[in-house]
């Protein structure tokens, strides 16, 4: 998730057009920044894991499709606020479906930053306490290496102060450190696809073309591609609002974030195969320095997303029970109270699977699939069997079959966890996997090899 992608959320129902283009011009003036908070959007630990579930080949084609829906329903949704006369989600809905729309919007806009939150702790609890373990003299049995206590020692020293921000745009210029932590953690799972892959034995059926669960991958992915909420702020922002122009820079950042998360979500699929677990990084061997310092890359990042995440259900509550006023002891209460809740639900569940399947069922869907297609369908004119209309109406009865066939199918088959448990195969991997071979020990297997030719 990107560090800038929520700054100008709190603002974005009351900002007149002109003090959007200045406000944007600040933040988006160019279409790279958007190719960044996709690119961190788009990279989640739960990627690989959807290949699994759906197979390698399928899963691929499901996860451009679902890119390909995110991009036209991003375009769909300025269309429906041209026709409307409207510059953000929330006034798109409330002029379309009435204050019944706002509030289901609202629902789903809480709840998708908030289950955010609960798999950002989840993160935190799984990755640092192996990066803590790494460290002389912290063992299993050292607080540091408890989840539990790791999470509340994060929320405790940096989520909690973070949070309690007023101005979220002073957590904005960690948004380019943000994507270089992603690139390197993608770096990280290419090189130990090339390394740590072919020591591992491939599970059985492997590269199937599909596997018969591969609706509940869509979840996830729909969760990884879901940037709607700052859409029309970016947009209000360019210099040519056009649809032409906001065409060209959603299809390349889109398209990019796309080709990352394929990547990203091939190369891990490759390495541990049907073993891959909901959280990538929960299958490297803890012994691993490369994977170690890609957990602390991702834990980095995660630790302070969360603010940001907290700061948009803190505005929906605002917004929703406040009119979007918060005194100074409302404002600490209420983010005290989110924080709690999501600290007491990731301290009791650890499968980070399931819960961004959950969210991306729940939440993204909707956000992606349904509702932009609902505006547009009511909106334009003529009758619903035109050729404008058949494919938004395609993408709406998809994301509906999505969503009911997602939700039973997670209840039904949930992720079978192994938190904290070490693989099977790291206890049969050589240590030259893992670690460097020395200059010294190559020229001595370099001498022995020419002694025995030589003899």
């Amino acid at each position: 998730p990107d560090m800038t992608e929520w700054m100008y959320i709190k603002n974005e129902m009351s900002l007149t057009r002109e003090n959007m283009k200045y406000v944007g011009m600040a933040s988006f003036n160019n279409e790279r920044n958007m190719i960044h908070f996709n690119l961190n959007c788009s990279l989640q630990p739960g990627l690989p894991y959807s290949m699994a579930q759906a197979g390698l080949p399928m899963g691929l084609l499901l996860l451009f499709l679902v890119a390909y829906i995110t991009d036209y329903s991003i375009i769909l949704m300025i269309k429906g606020g041209n026709l409307s006369g409207t510059h953000s989600y929330q006034s798109l809905v409330h002029n379309t479906f009435g204050f019944a729309g706002f509030l289901i919007l609202s629902i789903l806009q809480f709840l998708y930053p908030f289950i955010a939150m609960i798999s950002y702790n989840i993160i935190t609890g799984d990755t640092m306490t192996k990066v803590f373990q790494r460290m002389p003299g912290v063992g299993p049995g050292h607080l540091l290496a408890n989840r539990h206590f790791v999470i509340l020692l994060s929320t405790i020293l940096f989520t909690v102060p973070l949070s309690l921000y007023r101005d979220v745009a002073k957590l904005g210029k960690v948004s380019l450190v943000s994507m270089l932590l992603t690139l390197a953690i993608v770096i990280m799972v290419i090189v130990r696809a090339a390394t740590l892959g072919p020591q591992i034995p491939p599970s059985e059926d492997a590269w199937v073309f599909a596997r018969w669960n591969a609706i509940q991958a869509v979840g996830v992915m729909s969760f990884a591609f879901i940037c709607h909420h700052n859409s029309f702020i970016i947009y209000e922002s360019l210099q040519e609002p056009t649809l032409r122009n906001w065409s060209r820079i959603t299809h390349g950042s889109v398209g990019s974030a796309a080709l990352i998360s394929a990547i990203f979500a091939a190369a891990g699929y490759a390495t541990f195969t049907g073993y891959t677990q909901g959280d990538i990084f929960e299958n490297y061997c803890k012994n691993d320095n490369l994977a170690t310092f890609g957990r602390f890359c991702y834990g980095l990042s995660i630790i302070t997303t969360f603010p940001l995440e907290c700061f948009v259900t803190r505005e929906v509550v605002s917004n929703v029970f406040f009119n979007g006023l918060l005194s100074n002891t409302a404002h600490v209460m209420v983010t005290l109270v989110i924080i709690s809740a999501v600290t007491v639900i990731s301290l009791s569940y650890d499968c980070l699977g399931v819960v961004l399947e959950l969210n991306g069922i729940l939440s993204a869907t909707p956000l992606i699939f349904i509702i932009p297609s609902a505006c547009f369908l009511k909106l334009s004119s003529g009758r619903w069997f035109q050729r404008k209309k058949l494919l938004p109406s395609l993408i709406l009865i998809a994301g509906v079959f999505v969503m009911i066939i997602g939700l039973v199918m997670t209840g039904l088959f949930p992720q079978d966890c192994s938190h904290g448990v070490e693989m099977f195969y790291c206890t049969n991997l050589s240590s030259s996997v893992f670690t460097p071979t020395p200059a010294s020990a190559l020229l001595q297997n370099t001498n022995a090899t020419q002694n025995i030719s030589l003899s």
